[in-house]
């Protein structure tokens, strides 16, 4: 089973300093729906793995959030895509959880789910803590995205040691380069 892990804000829509608390507020980033038809088409299983304090925090009833992520998810399949699986953690960062990115518990609850052979699997994400995240967890590729908070994040990648294995600059240039494009 070829699987795509991918951050949702930043990745797939746009990012929200205020954070996306109802549907009307959700936008798809540029090309982001052909990247996601184009994985499903040459068979990969695209799995979301979001932080959403959003939920702990009080701002988004998890019944709410269901209800964002079950139209995103139906507006990429009439797109043409897929979305295998959702997991989201809706600690707050104070919380120290092991569900909430850069830790990896999210993909491994994946991978129980899935029997994953993590080291055959992509992460792609826009934070450091997505990089941080797949690398904790034994994901074999990571590539980074210059959308949402991408830019910053490879300079501070760079300041922390930690290297993606590909730098590009939104989710389609990430999907060329898994399927060897680049």
């Amino acid at each position: 089973m070829k699987v795509v892990f991918i951050d949702r804000d930043g990745v797939i829509n746009k990012d929200r300093p205020d954070y996306i608390k109802i549907w009307s507020e959700f936008e798809f980033l540029p090309g982001s729906l052909a990247a996601l038809n184009l994985l499903t088409l040459n068979g990969y299983h695209v799995i979301l793995i979001t932080n959403q304090s959003v939920i702990n925090r009080g701002i988004v009833t998890e019944a709410r959030l269901q209800e964002i992520h079950k139209k995103m998810t139906r507006t990429v399949v009439d797109h043409g895509g897929s979305i295998e699986a959702i997991y989201y953690c809706p600690h707050s960062p104070e919380d120290g959880c092991d569900c909430r990115k850069p830790e990896p518990g999210l993909i491994y609850r994946a991978q129980a789910d899935y029997g994953l052979d993590l080291s055959k699997t992509c992460m792609i994400g826009d934070s450091l803590k997505d990089i941080l995240c797949a690398r904790r967890a034994g994901c074999g590729r990571v590539i980074l995205v210059r959308t949402g908070h991408g830019k910053e994040t490879e300079r501070l990648c760079t300041d922390a040691g930690v290297k993606p294995d590909y730098v590009a600059d939104d989710l389609m240039a990430a999907v060329k380069w898994l399927r060897g494009e680049s």
